[in-house]
């Protein structure tokens, strides 16, 4: 063989040494789930099958669920002789060919009376412990043999009128697998918000002015309009004015202005670095603070929540008194209660007592120290790594009887340090 020859022939058969080449990634995923159907079954006329004697049903139609049919079989005297009537029966049947049928099952006697207080047996409950079902052939069933005592039956409110109501629902089993598509093009996220914001700068097509403070913002009515429902109503509404083409804008901040601009156009969170030169973290925090007050005051619901995640994220002993008190202000319930657990933990609430927000917070808001003394009281497992019993409300004084023959040293909510023996 020619020495070209085998050098070919290595490399045909060792690829990985001659070169490199990409081997792809491949995946793929097995779905298993059921594939749900149900059937109400009436009889009406129940006192005349008793007798019929055991082992004797009464069908129902033939319904079809996952591609099997099924039949229900109610059996007023029993399915076998041994219940010798003291039971009915009822089981649901594959009325359809088919082998290894897997299913999850549920029988629903129903209470006539209203109330609601159906009987039922569920299979779809105890999936978990033995799996579904399996149907081998045609005619294999599922059910209770003693279903229901029949005396407790007759004296029910399941029936009524002589009659009574079964539901059934039957859940085949399906596994499917999912694999990768053999065609397909690839779709980048969108970029709606970048081009919105392109617009935004560029100014084409602005038609109102905005005065903040000594600045000035031009921005598009009607894109403020279909984002904030306050815009929409003063360019648009009964006592709003079309025609205007500027607006001064009191009590807020320019920087704030331009943020909550931003996410108009852009339905995103501004980064402080695009808004302010140098922020510091503190920095962020008060700006974020400043553009909640602004997405309340312009109901923009997005940019409160967005603006509430930002800030239990960024929440530490400096900020969180100021956090708090913006909170309760704009009614933000779940970052009010991260405020208070965060103030609670008995590692944090020290250090935050000495700061300037909690002294702002003692002479504004009062009511608010008593929610701090509140959540400290409850113990909240989740307020720190303490015990996770619950604390007495005068704990917080250096009072915990879970310590009630030592000396306890604590601080109160005034920022004293106390020392007692109680």
């Amino acid at each position: 063989m020619h020495p070209k020859t085998l050098e070919s022939a290595a490399c045909m058969a060792k690829p990985e040494v001659c070169g490199t080449r990409q081997v792809g990634n491949s995946a793929s995923k097995s779905v298993i789930e059921t594939v749900n159907g149900s059937h109400r079954f009436t009889i009406t006329g129940y006192s005349l099958a008793k007798g019929m004697g055991s082992g004797k049903y009464i069908p129902s139609d033939v319904f079809t669920v996952g591609g099997f049919d099924w039949a229900i079989y109610f059996y007023p005297d029993g399915k076998n002789p041994e219940d010798n009537s003291v039971y009915v029966s009822v089981f649901i049947a594959l009325a359809s060919e088919g082998s290894d049928v897997r299913a999850l099952f549920e029988l629903t006697l129903i209470d006539q009376s209203g109330k609601g207080k159906h009987k039922v047996h569920s299979h779809f409950d105890r999936a978990l412990e033995g799996g579904p079902y399996t149907l081998k052939y045609r005619g294999s069933m599922w059910g209770y043999k003693r279903f229901l005592r029949r005396n407790a039956l007759e004296a029910s409110d399941y029936i009524k009128d002589d009659c009574l109501i079964m539901q059934c629902t039957v859940g085949v089993v399906r596994a499917r697998r999912e694999g990768p598509k053999l065609f397909s093009i690839s779709v980048p996220p969108s970029d709606m918000g970048h081009s919105l914001k392109d617009l935004l700068e560029s100014e084409i097509g602005c038609d109102i002015v905005f005065q903040v403070g000594d600045e000035t913002f031009k921005a598009h009515k009607l894109v403020l309009a279909a984002r904030s429902l306050v815009f929409k109503a003063q360019f648009f509404g009964l006592v709003g004015d079309r025609n205007i083409s500027k607006t001064v804008v009191e009590d807020i901040e320019p920087s704030i202005f331009k943020a909550m601009l931003l996410f108009i156009y852009t339905d995103t969170l501004p980064n402080v670095s695009d808004i302010m030169d140098n922020p510091s973290l503190c920095t962020s925090t008060i700006m974020i603070q400043h553009l909640l007050a602004a997405a309340d005051r312009y109901d923009l619901k997005r940019l409160r929540l967005l603006c509430q995640s930002k800030l239990s994220e960024e929440i530490n002993p400096s900020t969180v008194a100021t956090t708090l008190a913006l909170a309760d202000q704009h009614q933000c319930q779940e970052l009010k209660a991260i405020c208070l657990k965060f103030i609670a933990n008995p590692e944090n609430l020290r250090v935050v007592m000495q700061t300037e927000g909690y002294k702002h917070l003692e002479e504004s808001c009062p009511s608010l120290l008593s929610d701090v003394l509140r959540t400290y009281a409850s113990g909240d497992e989740n307020s720190g790594p303490v015990s996770g019993k619950k604390r007495s409300a005068s704990s917080i004084f250096g009072q915990d009887p879970d310590h009630d023959r030592n000396p306890t040293e604590s601080v109160n909510l005034d920022g004293r340090r106390q020392r007692r023996r109680v």
